[in-house]
């Protein structure tokens, strides 16, 4: 059998819709590979069970298993390093209930804030352990094979050409570019990402399901997986070379 990648989009906190994806996946061997394209944590009720949970299977599985950086895991980086309240404030971003994950706490109710206590260990991102803390700023920001290439967010522009992830560029911009432009006028080798979320993405051009803009949007070079998970969504993977999609909705 020829080696086979699975491309899995953001999970954000979402154990249960994790669970249901990876028991839809076909069983592997070691010449395939499992690529996670990041943001484990935020907004889901579970960004620890998530974290754990990819972390054991790059131990424990046969196949290559390469979990990317997302820009959630670079926030929390940034916390953790130098602070960063604009990244933890904002309720979208779903920190509060990444913290909640880990410190043990319910998942917070809409319009509640954490305490003063709970703040001061959010601010610090000290509920992280050392060795989440290593795997955490261990994990790189793409990855690249036969099949695609496979970044968190998007190719960066300059001089009129998107540049390869391995060119000399600011290495965050792989993981928070947003250009509608890269999804419609990028031409090259097929690449596959996440962050931008499928309903944001004009229908016309994908050649995936364009009647139903929840589910996966694959433009002519460009695959977008984001399909809404931890924010009432689904999770999707993707099966290259044979472009199977997985998803974990019923």
């Amino acid at each position: 059998m020829a080696a086979r990648t699975f491309v899995i989009g953001d999970i954000h906190g979402e154990f249960e819709h994790l669970n249901r994806l990876l028991a839809k996946l076909p069983p592997v061997d070691a010449d395939d590979s499992i690529v996670f394209l990041g943001d484990y944590l935020d907004r889901g009720p579970d960004s620890k069970r998530v974290l754990h949970t990819v972390m054991q299977m790059e131990k424990t599985l046969p196949c290559h298993v390469f979990p990317l950086r997302g820009n959630h895991e670079d926030g929390w980086i940034r916390v953790i390093d130098q602070g960063w309240p604009e990244f933890l404030l904002p309720a979208p971003n779903g920190c509060f209930a990444a913290m909640r994950s880990f410190t043990g706490g319910p998942p917070p109710v809409k319009g509640t804030f954490p305490s003063s206590e709970e703040w001061s260990v959010m601010e610090r991102g000290s509920f992280f352990s050392d060795e989440e803390k290593a795997w955490l700023k261990s994990l790189p920001y793409w990855y690249e094979d036969d099949h695609g290439i496979y970044v968190h967010a998007g190719l960066m522009l300059k001089n009129g050409e998107y540049l390869h992830p391995s060119a000399t560029q600011p290495e965050t911009a792989l993981l928070w570019t947003r250009s509608k432009a890269f999804f419609t006028d990028y031409r090259g080798k097929h690449v596959v990402v996440g962050h931008t979320k499928t309903t944001t993405l004009p229908q016309e051009l994908s050649s995936f399901t364009p009647e139903d803009p929840t589910d996966l949007w694959a433009g002519p070079c460009v695959t977008a997986i984001d399909t809404g998970s931890g924010s009432g969504g689904f999770l999707t993977a993707l099966e290259l070379p044979s472009k199977r999609v997985y998803e974990s909705r019923s």
